[in-house]
């Protein structure tokens, strides 16, 4: 008999993080109900919330677990750069 342990769903640990799955909906402004679709799998984790979730739990849910299909990689290192530039201009000066 096999004993598999499986890790909590990303939106579970999001949840204790917060406090409960209704505070992180309301952090979110969206629905518990909504919350709890995206943890049965009923419809995924909208692509826009996903940031919001990794800053609220201060990354320890990212937004790789929670949308594997997007490329988060890009949306990072554009984030990078930009946040690269302010630095930049002011060593220019």
């Amino acid at each position: 008999m096999s004993h598999e342990t499986t890790s909590p769903h990303p939106i579970d640990r999001a949840a204790a993080i917060v406090g409960s799955q209704a505070k992180l909906a309301g952090f979110l402004g969206v629905t518990r109900a909504a919350v709890n679709q995206w943890k049965a799998g009923d419809r995924q984790v909208p692509a826009d919330h996903c940031p919001a979730i990794e800053k609220a739990t201060h990354g320890a849910v990212r937004c790789e677990e929670l949308r594997p299909d997007v490329d988060w990689g890009v949306l990072r290192e554009r984030s990078t750069r930009q946040a690269r530039k302010p630095a930049e201009h002011a060593q220019e000066g």
